[in-house]
């Protein structure tokens, strides 16, 4: 299980072996281009097979190959869909098999790692474990495995990447148990609870680290609810989660209260030595206003 960001970081950045995967950039202008373009896009998600026996009614619903371009690129998310609601992307296996997903972005790799993560764990999926990454000039790679009786969706996949202000570029299927994903960041977002000025609020016991929205705030204050034996360890972030500033102290704590760097956008709440030590809780006021 995912639990602790920071250790999937470590394999990213230290993991540096593999090879990117190649993703479709270039624009066609030509309808005879376009055409050819769409159809092996369809091709290489449905297979050759898959192809060849359904061919005459995959031109009838491709027919207006327009429809299925944006900004002079296949918009393979509409593809997908079409596939999906005509009965031709087949997602299912006959027993659970291990997946392999590689997942590209410009985005720095904390912040993407952490989307990611966050984004599969909605969708239920928690077991899951890095394989390899890479950084080069093309962005940065994340490969993961997992098993499961069914590949992930690309459809709900994307729609919770859009709830997080992300977008699917380009996919790849390389084979049935093993997929590529090209993933726009620009205006992603971590779906986080706001921490509003002048307002309170308490923390449950969680098995995870406490990830908070303080954008607005330009202080807070932390009490540790009666029970818990507290050793503060906060983490502050930018928008980006480049780390600004880090709080620790190795006592045990009941308040504590911090002003926030200019750029705070994030917080990481947790303990110096384990989680078990605020089960019972924390309670967290935002003050001032940006």
């Amino acid at each position: 299980m995912v639990k602790i960001l920071c250790s999937l970081l470590l394999v990213c950045l230290f993991t540096l072996h593999a090879e990117p995967f190649a993703l479709e950039t270039t624009p066609q202008n030509s309808e005879a281009e376009k055409k050819e373009l769409l159809l092996e896009k369809i091709k290489a998600l449905i297979g050759e097979n898959a192809y060849a026996r359904h061919s005459k009614f995959i031109g009838i619903i491709f027919a207006d190959k327009d429809e299925f371009y944006t900004n002079k690129r296949v918009d393979v998310a509409k593809v997908i869909l079409m596939l999906k609601d005509n009965g031709l992307l087949d997602l299912f296996f006959k027993k659970p098999k291990e997946m392999h997903l590689t997942f590209q972005s410009s985005g720095y790799p904390l912040f993407f790692v952490k989307i990611m993560s966050d984004t599969l764990q909605s969708m239920g999926y928690y077991r899951f474990i890095t394989d390899w990454s890479k950084q080069d000039e093309s962005g940065f790679f994340w490969t993961i495995r997992l098993t499961g009786e069914y590949a992930i969706d690309p459809v709900l996949l994307k729609n919770a990447l859009q709830k997080r202000g992300c977008d699917i570029v380009d996919i790849n299927r390389n084979s049935q148990t093993d997929w590529s994903y090209h993933i726009d960041m620009k205006n992603a977002y971590l779906m986080l609870d706001e921490l509003l000025p002048e307002t309170q609020k308490v923390l449950k016991k969680s098995l995870y680290e406490h990830w908070l929205d303080a954008r607005s705030a330009k202080s807070l204050t932390i009490w540790s609810l009666k029970g818990n034996n507290w050793y503060p360890y906060i983490s502050i972030y930018d928008r980006e989660l480049h780390l600004l500033k880090v709080y620790k102290r190795d006592r045990k704590t009941y308040k504590i209260k911090l002003e926030l760097p200019e750029d705070t956008a994030y917080l990481k709440i947790a303990d110096l030595y384990s989680l078990k030590n605020i089960k019972e809780g924390l309670r967290v006021e935002a003050n001032g206003v940006k």
